[in-house]
């Protein structure tokens, strides 16, 4: 997949640019382009529609928080995937991310050979949910991003909806969590909740993550 995904990366700091680009381009990822500002790199992937965003926060013009919310909100681009990438390392800040959209959250500074291991595993995360299929009563929209169960529209936030759709789109395969990161945790205690006695279908792994079983 590395010669044809469409990587976008929103970055302000022009050596980490640099550095994230050439890390892509050496790992055989051809079409990679960046922007420095908010809201140019809002534009640039409204224009691209690209696979993933490698995506920072503080950013001029618009913060990161923002363009992951427009991103998901926009069916268009439903199927770009984001990696957020940013020095700020506080666990509100994390969920904040996660929440806001992100499907993974990497701190600065970080390992490059970590890093394209999360690029290739979210980039793998991306295939689509088989459309119209009932899983035991629940039914997942991926351009409307929307999930129903038993006909009723679960209430979702962007982080809770994508974390459901790797769960179900690899149904049978474990989703590792990150040993770090305690924040895909509460997502799925919040998760388990919402979708009541159909949360039995998402089994723990003890120390390793989480499955959805096959029906």
């Amino acid at each position: 997949m590395s010669d044809i995904a469409k990587i976008r990366i929103v970055e302000d700091d022009a050596t980490i640019r640099a550095l994230l680009e050439m890390a892509l381009l050496g790992a055989g990822y051809s079409d990679v382009a960046s922007s420095a500002r908010g809201d140019e790199g809002m534009a640039m992937i409204r224009s691209d529609r690209p696979d993933l965003v490698l995506l920072d926060v503080m950013l001029p013009g618009m913060d990161g928080f923002a363009i992951a919310r427009s991103v998901r909100g926009c069916e268009e681009l439903a199927a770009t995937r984001i990696i957020m990438l940013t020095a700020r390392t506080a666990p509100e800040d994390i969920v904040r991310g996660l929440e806001s959209g992100a499907d993974d959250y990497v701190t600065k500074p970080f390992d490059r050979k970590v890093l394209l291991a999360r690029v290739k595993a979210v980039l793998r995360r991306g295939l689509p949910v088989v459309e119209g299929v009932d899983f035991d009563g629940l039914r997942i929209d991926e351009v409307s991003r929307s999930a129903t169960l038993d006909g009723a529209r679960l209430d979702l936030t962007p982080g809770e909806f994508s974390l459901l759709v790797r769960l179900v789109a690899h149904r049978g395969r474990v989703f590792v969590r990150p040993p770090d990161e305690r924040t895909v945790d509460v997502q799925v205690a919040k998760l388990r909740q919402k979708l009541g006695a159909w949360a039995n279908h998402i089994e723990t792994v003890r120390g390793i993550g989480y499955r959805v079983a096959e029906p």
